[in-house]
């Protein structure tokens, strides 16, 4: 909780929200229906129809930058159109999960380009609609008079006064326009340049990295989304991360606060047991509907401890996966800044500095996502007072990373992890072709 004197004190503030959500809103700002959530893989078959609309994947990343995944927003119009006749039909605004607490908080629908790049219909390159993805999700009704307009990246609004009144605040605080949560971090971890590389171990595991120019993949191996701070930011998402390791630590009966322990009694690479965790099907690799697999179960490896040190790596791995793409797309890295519930874990500092062979920071912040929102707000708040700071600099000055914390590789476990990289490598290669259908 907030102290009273402190909420007093608050000049702006910024909302971090879940990505891609859809909240459904009428004419007069009610809530049609329940939120559909980043997570919730039912629309995959939306996923299909949208893209074949226009010509397929390939077409649908020359319109957008990005596939339409599971998880992004588009999918989510025609599942509700089917699902919820009733609140398709009363629609008004499409809002995301961020951008619905906006509304709450000034009364006003808008939505900011971070956050509206996740939905899967905005072109990244020009930041603008494509008319064309929005005709293919629904072509009996115009979507994008249901969009909110854009606000700028360093944009602030007057706050409620009820609103004020409920949390708190000077009715004279101002609310910026915020953003998704990955889309903060990347503020709270000071992922606003060049060469920066974020990991968040989190639910879900992502990877990101500043640019000032779009980065497409033509294939769609990586998110193209467009930063909450004027540029870029290629991301790479995992749905399963912190979750693993979470189930295999209620399975077995202990705290995942005792995880480290666990590492410690095995070996690298788990004595050959590996776990594919796609526990809520996957995003990177692309298997919506994919399902967990445990392979190299013996008599020896059928431990808690081992199978949590494979929920691990294997949420390690999955993210690897997507950082190899980076690379081979010419991306180049110095450190990895982490941020997220795993980060607290210093078993798991050291696993992603040993598997990426780059030393790892985790900032004093720990959440990172709220502290960049937080960041967002007192760029936009002193730009409103006339400062010339870039959000580069606001992040240079306020982000500072615990050394206690960092780590550093261990040239001795790197065969044993590169081998078992491999191996995941192979049974994904394996199973890929059976949870795709």
């Amino acid at each position: 909780r907030i102290d009273p004197a402190v909420r007093a004190r608050i000049a702006a503030l910024a909302v971090s929200g879940q990505q891609h959500g859809f909240v459904p809103v009428d004419a007069d700002g009610n809530v049609l229906a329940p939120a559909k959530l980043w997570c919730d893989t039912s629309t995959t078959a939306e996923c299909g129809q949208i893209m074949d609309a226009v010509g397929g994947a390939a077409r649908t990343i020359a319109l957008a930058g990005n596939p339409i995944m599971a998880g992004y927003t588009a999918s989510k119009l025609p599942w509700t159109k089917t699902h919820r006749p009733e609140a398709y039909a009363q629609l008004a605004s499409i809002l995301l999960p961020h951008d619905y607490l906006n509304f709450v908080l000034t009364g006003q629908r808008f939505c900011e380009y971070g956050d509206a790049s996740g939905t899967g219909w905005l072109d990244v390159r020009t930041r603008t609609w494509s008319a064309e993805l929005l005709q293919a999700t629904d072509g009996e009704r115009d979507l994008a008079a249901c969009l909110p307009p854009f606000a700028a990246p360093d944009a602030l609004f007057d706050i409620d006064p009820a609103a004020a009144a409920r949390l708190g605040v000077p009715v004279t605080a101002k609310v910026a326009v915020g953003g998704g949560d990955n889309m903060m971090a990347a503020i709270g971890t000071g992922c606003v340049e060049e060469g920066r590389l974020a990991m968040s171990l989190g639910t879900s595991g992502t990877l990101f990295a500043y640019s000032d120019t779009p980065v497409v993949d033509p294939a769609g191996a990586w998110a193209a989304f467009c930063s909450s701070t004027g540029g870029w930011l290629p991301l790479i998402c995992t749905m399963n991360c912190t979750v693993a390791t979470e189930q295999v630590a209620k399975a077995f009966g202990f705290s995942t606060r005792d995880g480290d322990m666990h590492l410690q009694a095995t070996p690298p690479g788990a004595d050959g047991l590996v776990m594919l965790p796609f526990l809520n099907g996957e995003r990177t690799p692309d298997l919506p509907r994919g399902k967990g697999v445990l392979a190299g179960l013996d008599a020896n490896t059928m431990t808690a401890a081992h199978l949590y040190r494979a929920a691990m790596e294997g949420a390690t791995y999955s993210l690897k996966y997507g950082f190899d793409a980076f690379v081979r797309a010419g991306m180049g890295f110095e450190r990895i800044v982490l941020t997220g519930g795993g980060s607290n874990s210093a078993a798991w500092r050291q696993l992603v500095a040993d598997v990426f062979g780059l030393p790892v920071d985790v900032p004093l912040q720990s959440e990172g996502a709220a502290f960049g929102a937080a960041l967002q707000a007192l760029w936009a708040w002193g730009k409103a007072q006339g400062s010339d700071a870039s959000i580069a600099e606001v992040a240079r000055q306020h982000v500072a990373v615990d050394p206690a914390l960092s780590a550093t590789p261990d040239a001795s476990r790197t065969p044993a992890y590169a081998a078992a990289y491999r191996r995941f490598l192979d049974y994904l290669d394996a199973v890929s072709p059976l949870q795709r259908g």
